[in-house]
C-alpha cells in the first residue's frame, strides 16, 4: 500500500468516526429575524435536553415571544406571548449545571429559572458572551447548559441589538416583538 493510499484511507476511516458522534439532535428556531440552528447535547444534559425536546415537539415555543434582551448578555425566550402573558408550564426540573461540566460559553444555550436551582421549566437564554459567572461552582448552583448555536450567529446578534424597554414588571423587553414562529426538531431524536 502506497503512503497517498494510506493517508486516504486514514482520512476516511476518521471522517467516519466523527459522522458517528455526530448524533446529537438539532433544533432550528424560526424567528421573526431569521432562523437559529441549535445542536442539543443529551449526553451531557439529558434531562434539560428532554425538558427541551418535548416543550419544542408539542407545539409549546410556537408564537412566543424573546421577552429579556440584554446587549452583550444574553437573549431569553420560550414562555411569554407577544402580550407578555405567561403560557402554562409544566413540571420543573433537576438542575444539571453541576453534572454536566458545560459552561455558559457565548453561544451556548441554557435553562432560564428563578433563584430555586430546580426551577426551570421552558425558559431559555442564548449566551451572547463568555457568561461564567452563571457557571456552577463550589456551594452556588449555576444555570444548566444543554445546547449551542451551530448557525444563525448573526440572527441572535441582530435578536441583541434591538432596542429594549420596561412593561410593567418586565425589564429588556424589545420595543418591537421579536417572536419564535416555530421550533423545528431535526433527527436524531435521543
Amino acid at each position: 500500500m502506497t503512503y497517498i493510499t494510506r493517508v486516504i484511507l486514514l482520512f476516511t476511516l476518521l471522517c467516519s468516526a466523527l459522522n458517528a458522534t455526530e448524533s446529537n439532535p438539532l433544533v432550528t428556531l424560526q424567528t421573526s429575524k431569521g432562523d437559529i440552528v441549535i445542536e442539543l447535547l443529551p449526553e451531557k444534559a439529558p434531562v434539560t435536553v428532554a425538558n427541551f425536546l418535548g416543550y419544542a415537539n408539542s407545539g409549546f415555543y410556537d408564537g412566543t415571544i424573546f421577552h429579556r434582551v440584554i446587549k452583550r448578555f444574553a437573549i431569553q425566550g420560550g414562555g411569554f406571548t407577544p402580550d407578555l402573558v405567561e403560557k402554562p408550564n409544566g413540571d420543573p426540573i433537576i438542575n444539571e449545571s453541576k453534572s454536566s461540566g458545560l459552561r455558559n460559553e457565548r453561544w451556548s444555550v441554557a435553562m432560564a429559572r428563578t433563584d430555586d436551582p430546580n426551577s426551570a421549566r421552558s425558559q431559555f437564554y442564548i449566551n451572547m458572551r463568555m457568561n461564567l459567572a452563571l457557571d456552577a461552582r463550589m456551594g452556588k448552583d449555576g444555570y444548566a447548559v444543554f445546547g449551542r448555536v451551530i448557525s444563525g450567529h448573526n440572527v441572535a446578534e441582530d435578536i441583541a441589538r434591538v432596542k429594549t424597554h420596561r412593561v410593567g414588571d418586565f425589564d429588556d423587553v424589545p420595543l418591537e416583538p421579536v417572536v419564535l414562529n416555530a421550533v423545528v426538531v431535526h433527527s436524531p431524536q435521543p
